[in-house]
């Protein structure tokens, strides 16, 4: 194995779940050194929502990973598959999007990962381009493929067929309309989380029916939220949005634990395991942990905002760890004059009731215009203040 290959290799198991079979990418790689031809990478994605976080971007990472070796990277947008819904892990049917849903979310989501992948050298397709021309002859023939006994040995089908929850005839065809994907593309690799494993095997199945060299597949795992436990999630809230404030996005990130810190190194940042072992040893050895913290902050912040943006992003960071006022805070106007600490703060919008208020004047965690309040009758008249609660929590009011 050359080194260049060794190289290849080791940056396609960063971080992975699975790579299958590895022997079978390795001879892929080399035969792509020495004839010059690059391989063809794929990340299928059905746009169902029009926005992503930063758990979304395992994969697109792992794709500009292998996009800076040089090899072709396609990101395919199932506008055709969408229109069915992909059943993995649902255990109930997913309602179908329309064209127009499909469209609108698929500009957006591309507009978000062409901040990960390089634009220049992505290749953008649409399932629909070979799905549509397919009709009816072609989806029978393409069905008549695989067996529904392997089918069912889907866990989330065989896991609904034993509870007696109904499965729709068209979610059999989600899988089969994906792994053909793949015979359209010619793939080399495709890459998908964890819950997409059938869905990547089956591409491989349909290559070898077709006549073609199966593709590897690449596992990536689901990427764990702020809270260090569950799986990143919007409904969860403990997510970072890529389209987040700069200002917000570098501060969640400083939020999570020291242990997190290191797999969000591995599967989000761009330095070599090599440099993020050597941090991790200063770390070990005695260097504030902090200081890696910041770090990824920084690299995340400026990979979506810029490097300006990420500089500004840790310098507001640093005014309001040492009580200073962020750059940008909300305006507010409260009428009421003279008006308490207490019913001013939840009037501004920086505590939920004038009781949770007079708890935060308790503890000491209520400034005015960088004063400390310590007088919950405090009684202010009209004019324009900075009120801080906590260390984050920032408004300009003007009372009148």
């Amino acid at each position: 194995m050359s080194d260049a290959v060794q190289h290849a290799l080791a940056v396609t198991l960063r971080g992975c779940e699975e790579l299958i079979p590895q022997d079978a990418w390795v001879k892929k790689l080399a035969k792509s050194e020495a004839t010059g031809q690059p391989l063809r990478i794929k990340l299928g994605l059905d746009p169902t929502a029009p926005d992503i976080h930063i758990g979304h971007t395992v994969v697109l990472n792992k794709m500009r990973q292998l996009q800076d070796l040089g090899h072709q990277v396609i990101f395919l947008i199932g506008d055709f598959t969408s229109l069915i819904g992909d059943p993995s892990g649902r255990n109930s049917t997913r309602p179908p999007l329309t064209p127009e849903q499909i469209k609108e979310n698929a500009e957006t989501y591309y507009k978000q990962a062409s901040l990960v992948l390089d634009p220049q050298k992505t290749e953008i397709r649409y399932n629909s381009e070979w799905s549509l021309p397919l009709g009816a002859m072609g989806m029978i023939q393409l069905a008549a493929k695989y067996t529904v006994a392997r089918m069912m040995e889907r866990n989330d089908f065989h896991d609904r067929f034993k509870a007696g929850t109904p499965i729709s005839v068209h979610e059999f065809l989600y899988p089969l309309m994906q792994g053909y994907d793949s015979v359209a593309l010619k793939s080399d690799l495709e890459l998908g989380g964890t819950d997409q494993k059938f869905n990547l095997l089956m591409g491989r199945h349909l290559q070898a029916e077709y006549g073609q060299e199966p593709q590897c597949i690449l596992t990536m795992p689901l990427l764990e939220g702020l809270d260090g436990v569950d799986k990143m999630s919007k409904s969860k809230n403990n997510y970072i949005g890529i389209n987040e404030a700069p200002n917000t996005m570098f501060a969640k990130v400083l939020s999570i634990s020291d242990v997190l810190m290191w797999r969000w190194y591995t599967l989000l940042s761009f330095q070599s395991l090599d440099a993020i072992a050597a941090l991790k040893r200063e770390v070990e050895n005695g260097r504030n942990p902090k200081d890696a913290k910041v770090a990824l902050a920084k690299e995340i912040t400026a990979r979506f905002h810029g490097a300006a943006a990420a500089d500004a992003a840790e310098q507001d960071f640093i005014n309001r760890s040492q009580g200073g006022v962020p750059d940008v805070i909300d305006e507010v106007e409260v009428s009421g004059a003279p008006l308490g600490i207490a019913a001013l703060l939840k009037n501004a919008g920086l505590a939920p009731s004038t009781s949770e208020a007079n708890r935060l004047i308790e503890g000491n965690g209520v400034r005015v215009d960088s004063n400390v309040v310590s007088d919950k009758g405090l009684k202010l008249p009209a004019g324009t203040y900075v009120l801080q609660v906590g260390k984050r929590k920032f408004a300009r009011v003007t009372l009148s």
